[in-house]
């Protein structure tokens, strides 16, 4: 008992050492079961090298993010004690037995395939043994490769690049393997009456904007993105999603339509800032199924872009408004990383 007094302690000291250093904290000891945490997000790195890259309608530049090696900060969303969206209880993983390669032999996760997944909707695969998929590379128009490398099959199923979940099947994902998102960053500045940049009182940086949706299903702030369709370019993706989820352009009557649409293509056909390309740590994920996603800012630096559009809720989010890019907004799942990275690299508030 003693022993484990003292545990406790130098454990609370390190875990507030780390916290005040901004870095991630997770322990695995023998006897303790590990605390996941459904909020936090896989930590995000940057260098000062920008890269430009061309992809379809927009020209990209990159930061060179990537994330920390999985073994420093093991997915955890992916690894909710309950699957989003039911009542499944998830196996839970220790941290330090969520790679492959550690043995586990009493691992047996639960099985799970959304009712809306096995419905065969168009965006999603039929079930493996009714269909024969071509892992790690486009299949059919279907992209199944993954970001993060080549990944391995057992018994014909794709498994998680980054390890255990504690689920099989697809969950509440349409595609076997990776799932790929996009998210378009639209940014622009802060100003006052007279048009000149608001700084914040405390960090006298400006404070950047960017447009926002509130999420019906948890009620935080994100940004507007969606899957890539079969056969589709990212950079159309995103200013497609952009359009649908921030500008609900499909119930606009014809002549405003192309007006919007002129806007918008105008601020897709600009740099676009790249600030991740990778795996997501998301509550969705299974052994089998995961999301990545490809974030891109656009930036209205003039604010004669899009600052001027009307903004309008698509059916997928219940308010969308430009909001303030600030670290004490509780922002949606990664999407204050990639906010904070977009901040950074702009040398605005954060």
């Amino acid at each position: 008992m003693v022993n484990f007094v003292l545990q406790r302690h130098w454990i609370g000291r390190i875990r507030l050492a780390l916290t005040l250093l901004g870095l991630p904290f997770t322990v695995s000891s023998p006897g303790l079961r590990s605390t996941l945490s459904c909020s936090s997000s896989y930590p995000l790195r940057t260098s000062q090298t920008i890269r430009p890259i061309t992809s379809g309608l927009c020209h990209l530049y990159t930061t060179g993010v990537r994330t920390m090696p999985s073994s420093a900060a093991p997915h955890v969303k992916s690894r909710c004690p309950l699957y989003p969206g039911s009542k499944l209880k998830r196996f839970l993983v220790p941290d330090d037995k969520v790679d492959w390669s550690q043995s586990l032999p009493q691992y047996k996760a639960v099985d799970h395939t959304d009712p809306s997944v096995v419905k065969k909707p168009a965006w999603a695969d039929p079930e493996i043994g009714s269909f024969s998929p071509q892992f790690n590379v486009v299949d059919g128009g279907v992209d199944r490769t993954s970001f993060e490398g080549n990944y391995k099959t057992e018994k014909g199923k794709p498994l998680n690049p980054r390890g255990r979940t504690g689920v099989t099947g697809r969950g509440l994902l349409g595609r076997w393997g990776p799932n790929h998102a996009a998210d378009p960053i639209v940014t622009r500045w802060k100003v006052d009456a007279k048009g000149a940049k608001m700084n914040h009182p405390v960090s006298k940086r400006p404070i950047l904007q960017f447009v926002s949706i509130k999420r019906k299903d948890c009620g935080e702030w994100a940004i507007p993105g969606g899957m890539v369709d079969p056969g589709e370019q990212v950079s159309l993706t995103l200013q497609r999603e952009f359009s649908e989820e921030a500008l609900n352009s499909l119930t606009l009557p014809p002549s405003e339509r192309a007006k919007v649409h002129e806007r918008i293509t105008k601020l897709f056909k600009s740099s676009g800032l790249q600030v991740y390309k990778g795996y997501v740590d998301d509550p969705r994920n299974t052994d089998n199924a995961w999301m990545e996603t490809v974030a891109v800012n656009f930036h209205d630096e003039s604010g004669d872009s899009v600052s001027g559009l009307p903004l309008q809720a698509g059916d997928d989010a219940g308010q969308v408004k430009w909001v303030d890019v600030d670290s004490s907004v509780p922002f949606y799942a990664s999407h204050s990383r990639f906010l904070e990275l977009v901040a950074k690299e702009r040398k605005a508030h954060w």
